[in-house]
């Protein structure tokens, strides 16, 4: 009897340790279901802060949102896009409200967009895309690439060496260069300033026309025309927002202008040295990927450039103008 018992004894206790075990295996399967389920049903909230509208931002911002959804899937990402429509008081309003709903990343296209999400922030990673130079922009004095805060990005400077070298192969007979650009946007005076030493090596006479909005800019545009062989403009957003007013004094007057990127060359310009800014955009939505999912510290992301560079022309303003082209352009599709 005793042993009967002492069987019974071991077969219940077998059993309990049975249970135990089944019960410890189900709860990990559920956590790990659990985990899993969390990550893919995961949705990011991204707040994309626009400075104003035209072709390179809206192509950037394209970019941008294409590397996201093509990575994350379209039903895991929710953007909420805002136009600053060149109002930096308003690139302020919308880096709050950013803020101010958590968002997951913080996007800023074009400098004031960078500055005002930076500034709102030092919490949420914040990328920025279509910025010239990020130590003028976010006043790093001894830049090195990286910000070793919540700031990186890519930046749409094509070599300026390379642009004023592509002037002199164009109009190696003018003597006076006059350069254009918005007095409010840094990156733009960065340019200039860089730009021009380069164009003095050359042997050209260089000044500077600013202008602080789109209300002188007729006026600035028409003094540069009177004093300037050709002209040259920097990626300045403001002008890029007005190309037209700058192309409907410079064509009659005959004066030429070479853009910093394609959408001021289709604007008003006849040639540019010119990137990609949807590739830029989709770069900087890789980076975005990799800041949300594989968890890079963005303090230490170095910024990024565009990959490549092509000399482009306008041909009905070239041929106008009796302007030859040399090998070695590509010809800009104007609609």
């Amino acid at each position: 009897m005793k042993k009967t018992k002492r069987i019974i004894a071991l077969v219940l206790a077998a059993l309990m340790l049975a249970v135990c075990f089944a019960g410890c295996g189900g709860t990990s399967t559920t956590s790990n279901a659990g985990d899993n389920a969390d990550k893919e049903s995961k949705v990011y909230n991204i707040g994309i802060s626009q400075q104003m509208k035209h072709e390179a931002l809206d192509a950037a911002t394209q970019g941008f949102q294409d590397a996201l959804v093509k990575h994350l899937g379209k039903d895991h990402v929710k953007f909420d896009l805002q136009n600053a429509q060149g109002d930096s008081t308003a690139c302020t309003t919308i880096a709050n409200q950013f803020v101010s709903s958590n968002v997951d990343l913080i996007m800023g296209n074009g400098t004031t967009a960078l500055q005002a999400a930076f500034t709102a922030t030092q919490d949420i990673p914040v990328l920025g895309t279509s910025i010239t130079d990020y130590g003028t922009a976010l006043d790093i004095a001894d830049w090195k690439g990286t910000t070793g805060m919540n700031v990186s990005g890519t930046s749409d400077l094509a070599p300026l060496d390379k642009q004023a070298e592509m002037l002199n192969e164009l109009f190696p007979d003018a003597k006076k260069v006059g350069i254009i650009y918005c007095s409010a946007e840094p990156n733009s005076k960065y340019q200039a300033t860089t730009i021009t030493d380069y164009l003095k090596k050359y042997g050209y006479e260089v000044t500077d026309y600013t202008f602080a909005d789109s209300n002188d800019l007729a006026a600035v545009t028409t003094t540069a025309c009177e004093a300037s062989d050709v002209l040259y403009i920097p990626t300045d957003n403001t002008a890029a927002s007005n190309a037209g007013i700058i192309n409907n004094i410079a064509e009659p007057a005959g004066v030429p202008i070479v853009a910093g990127e394609e959408g001021i060359c289709k604007g008003c310009g006849v040639a540019t040295l010119s990137i990609s800014y949807y590739d830029l955009g989709y770069k900087t939505g890789e980076m975005a990927y990799d800041i949300l999912v594989n968890g890079k510290d963005i303090s230490t992301m170095e910024v990024q450039y565009a990959p490549a560079t092509t000399k482009e022309y306008i041909k009905d303003r070239a041929e106008a103008l009796k302007i030859k082209i040399p090998d070695g352009y590509k010809e800009i599709t104007v609609e």
